[in-house]
């Protein structure tokens, strides 16, 4: 048995020092499953577009533990009653909330899985882990489900204003050097309080609030809606897709054993057991680079190509548009590679398409960010702020691309 004393500090080059809060919380940690997070980047491949967002889940998970333990002593210091296992409870859940992503974060829900979003699958490993830990990860389950009787609690794991954005936000801002993203956490959860078992903000954080709801629209807009990003992620979400295609062909594709079982295999939600999830457990980032490797030379023109695009950042041309892309644009540039490289439409329609991205900054339907005024009033902040943009941020914001190859192709 290792020496008892593990209440680890870590340097966070965002926050500092950071303190790893418990036995139980540093042991989780250590558990393979939450060390695979280190092998899953943040951003998916947006370090194409910011070469510093290399950051990864594990990084983050351990940034919004940190968030944690502040508003629960913020919470706790104005007389919010949260029992020492409660608290335990809230970091763990908080710890784990992301631990079901699979490679390159949001690619995996679109292709080697039908269905199975990463929250559902974030709730198996944190079911195995319970068995793992004599059954003390309950409570946590219980909050992260949302059916623990203090709602307000769920709303620290996930609102408008959570732990995570919080985190995120700030760590990814900083990782790609985008400043607009640089919201002031500290005085955020410095202003949370509880009234009714629900989270509010006090009034004097109307401001911090706007702030945050505009670095969050911008942060959107500039990285994670990237045009970039976007058409890099699509070339991998078809990258897989090919793959599982030939696979399912009878076409053998030199791969990882565990994403071989994911391109042999149709996996869905009914089907995603706890063998599934031991081997979900074994893929991460590099597994698929490896395979985009050695695809690059596959005699498939269509895998070959995709790989080589992903792999040498020679991506496809996308424009983004505030309307839909004509049929006859789309019919014109699929026309012209169906021409050069004598391919068929279905063939074609993997190089030319189109799709639309959506920004909503606030959705006002759930989870509002509820201001408390000093007369006791609550209100929901669009009501409160004086911004007229606060407004405009509650309407999503859609916008359409197309993608096509570039005319040297």
């Amino acid at each position: 048995m290792a020496s008892q004393n593990k209440l680890k500090i870590l340097n966070d080059p965002i926050y500092g020092f950071i303190t790893i809060p418990s036995q139980r919380i540093f042991n989780i940690i250590e558990h393979p499953y939450f060390q695979r997070l280190r092998r899953i980047s943040q951003m998916g491949l947006s370090y194409l577009v910011y070469p510093g967002a290399h950051h990864t889940r594990f990084h983050h998970a351990l940034g919004c533990v940190h968030l944690m333990q502040k508003a629960v002593r913020i919470l706790r210091f104005k007389g919010v009653e949260i029992s020492e296992e409660e608290e335990e409870a809230l970091q763990i859940a908080i710890l784990l909330h992301d631990i079901g992503h699979g490679p390159f974060s949001h690619t995996m829900e679109h292709t080697i899985v039908e269905g199975v979003d990463h929250e559902s699958i974030s709730l198996l490993f944190m079911k195995e882990l319970n068995e793992v830990f004599n059954q003390n990860l309950t409570l946590a389950i219980e909050i992260f489900t949302g059916n623990y009787p203090k709602k307000f609690m769920y709303q620290l794991i996930t609102s408008q204003l959570d732990m995570d954005r919080l985190d995120y936000l700030k760590r990814d801002s900083f990782y790609t050097g985008t400043t607009e993203g640089n919201i002031n956490s500290d005085r955020l959860i410095t202003m949370l309080n509880v009234v009714n078992n629900e989270l509010v903000l006090e009034e004097k954080a109307i401001y911090s609030v706007e702030k945050f709801l505009v670095a969050r629209r911008l942060m959107y807009w500039q990285v994670y809606l990237h045009k970039t990003s976007l058409v890099a992620e699509q070339l991998l979400i078809r990258v897989l897709k090919r793959a599982k295609e030939l696979t399912a062909g009878g076409t053998s594709l030199n791969a990882s054993k565990a994403l071989s079982y994911f391109l042999e295999n149709k996996v869905t939600s009914e089907s995603f057991d706890t063998e599934t999830l031991k081997i979900f457990a074994c893929l991460d980032d590099y597994d698929i680079v490896l395979a985009m490797k050695e695809w690059m030379n596959h005699e498939d023109f269509i895998l070959s190509s995709l790989c080589k695009m992903v792999i040498n950042r020679d991506l496809l041309k996308v424009k983004l548009k505030k309307k839909k892309p004509s049929s006859a644009k789309i019919e014109k540039h699929t026309t012209q590679l169906k021409e050069k490289y004598n391919l068929s439409d279905k063939e074609a329609s993997y190089f030319v398409f189109t799709g639309e991205i959506a920004n909503l900054a606030y959705t006002r339907e759930k989870n509002n960010i509820n201001i408390l005024h000093k007369n006791g009033k609550i209100n929901d902040v669009i009501k409160v702020s004086d911004q007229l943009n606060l407004k405009a941020l509650s309407k999503t914001v859609t916008k359409f691309y197309i993608c096509y190859p570039k005319s040297k192709h």
